[in-house]
């Protein structure tokens, strides 16, 4: 029992998503936990292998809901048991693929956030710690390739605002086959038509294109990098807690 609560404590302290699971009710294992991550392996157990299988799946969701909740389960052996479920989601990431000037306030809103920076630039002369000093990360490589390696969850954003086809169509193949909380890509309506058309032809589903939030960001009004960013970042949080951003917000009920 102590190396689960091991095991959950170095997680939480590498900032990892975990969920802990917890027989609360049933004819025995009442007390046992089983410690989940989110490619869904775990240490551990509930007792019964059966309730394991049953119990990863809603372990892995709540991750990433940070919910908290009794879920009932009946097994084949006609025995039922009451498991608490707890998720610690990790801190939000902000994936930024383009070094240019929009990225630089981007990632300063992003990390007073609280959100994780990484930023990711094929060019080396724009990808610079004197550039990005805030940055959790910065990674000169094809964005694409990099990506590809990198573990990606529902708590990942990624913004794409390189506004070349070479850079940002490979990474945009790359994260639309990938479990994102949001994908956004700069460039107009048109820009975004004739780029869904060629990631079309390129193999990616319309229900997979329509991922895409684009053009980028809200629309406030404005067209200075900083006016921009924050229009991006409005937008990832808007769909991060998954509201409308048009809907008006009374702050009463909070």
């Amino acid at each position: 029992m102590n190396n689960i609560y091991e095991d959950l404590k170095d997680a939480l302290d590498k900032k990892q998503g975990v969920a802990l699971a917890t027989v609360v009710g049933g004819p025995a294992h009442v007390g046992t936990k089983l410690l989940v991550f989110p490619n869904k392996t775990a240490h551990g157990t509930l007792g019964l292998p059966e309730l394991d299988e049953y119990v990863r799946a809603d372990a892995a969701n709540a991750i990433w809901s940070g919910d908290a909740s009794i879920f009932s389960y009946s097994l084949p052996t006609a025995q039922s048991f009451d498991v608490f479920i707890e998720g610690f989601p990790p801190p939000p990431m902000l994936i930024i693929v383009g070094a240019g000037h929009i990225a630089i306030p981007l990632t300063i809103f992003a990390k007073t956030l609280n959100y994780r920076v990484v930023v990711i630039d094929a060019r080396a002369a724009f990808a610079t710690r004197e550039r990005f000093p805030s940055a959790d990360e910065l990674i000169v490589a094809w964005p694409d390739e990099t990506l590809e390696k990198m573990d990606l969850y529902p708590s990942t954003s990624v913004a794409v605002l390189t506004h070349d086809p070479k850079f940002d169509e490979p990474t945009l193949k790359v994260v639309l086959t990938r479990n994102f909380g949001y994908i956004g890509a700069i460039g107009n309506r048109k820009t975004g038509a004739d780029r869904a058309e060629r990631l079309l032809k390129q193999g990616l589903t319309e229900e997979q294109i329509k991922r895409i939030h684009g053009p980028i960001g809200l629309n406030i009004g404005g067209a200075e990098p900083e006016e921009m960013a924050l229009a991006i970042m409005a937008e990832i949080v808007a769909v991060r807690h998954h509201k409308n951003p048009t809907e008006i917000l009374d702050w009463t009920k909070k």
